[in-house]
């Protein structure tokens, strides 16, 4: 396969492009949380402890990442409170993204350090990405490319409706939230 030499990419990775400017200087997933109502943050959830963002450069529509408000390197460092809080977050995206876009599955995980594929090793998120049966197509095969069907602007305030009425419906009582239990295609 080709090599495609991405600099943009390598400048928001370390947080020298327009991203930058966080509580850890240069980090974006700090600046997302000191200024979540920034559509270039692309932020579209905040909990009491964690913001839930869009990828700027996504393996396909809909690739969140949930990040703690803190730097942090590891989820070992976490709080009991920011820890109780991930999981169930993580849930409520996947169940957010099945209502908005019915994939096929998902991939839930996090890599934490450099070896194991971290783009941004000093600031921990945890990533939740729609899949579909089609979404691997003859393009990255033969040009080396992933296609995204969707802008990030779109996405972004599609979820941030979603999330809004998830949480509107949990604080009514419903604790289930808009988006309903569903875990898969269309269950919600």
């Amino acid at each position: 396969m080709e090599t495609l030499f991405t600099p943009w990419r390598y400048e928001y990775i370390k947080g020298k492009g327009p991203e930058a400017g966080g509580a850890e200087e240069g980090c974006f997933l700090c600046a997302a949380a000191r200024e979540p109502d920034d559509p270039e943050r692309l932020v579209v959830h905040l909990s009491a402890h964690h913001l839930v963002m869009l990828n700027r450069h996504p393996y396909t529509n809909g690739h969140l990442m949930i990040a703690p408000l803190r730097h942090l390197g590891s989820p070992c460092e976490a709080t009991r409170e920011e820890a109780a809080e991930l999981w169930p977050l993580a849930l409520e995206c996947q169940r957010v993204l099945a209502a908005d876009c019915e994939p096929d599955g998902f991939n839930l995980g996090i890599n934490l350090g450099t070896a194991a594929g971290a783009g941004v090793p000093d600031h921990f998120h945890f990533h939740v990405v729609p899949r579909w049966g089609g979404d691997t197509n003859f393009m990255g095969v033969v040009a080396g490319v992933r296609m995204v069907p969707q802008a990030l602007d779109d996405t972004r305030r599609r979820l941030r409706e979603r999330f809004a009425d998830w949480a509107g419906g949990a604080a009514a009582g419903g604790g289930e939230g808009a988006a309903g239990r569903g875990s898969g295609r269309g269950e919600g």
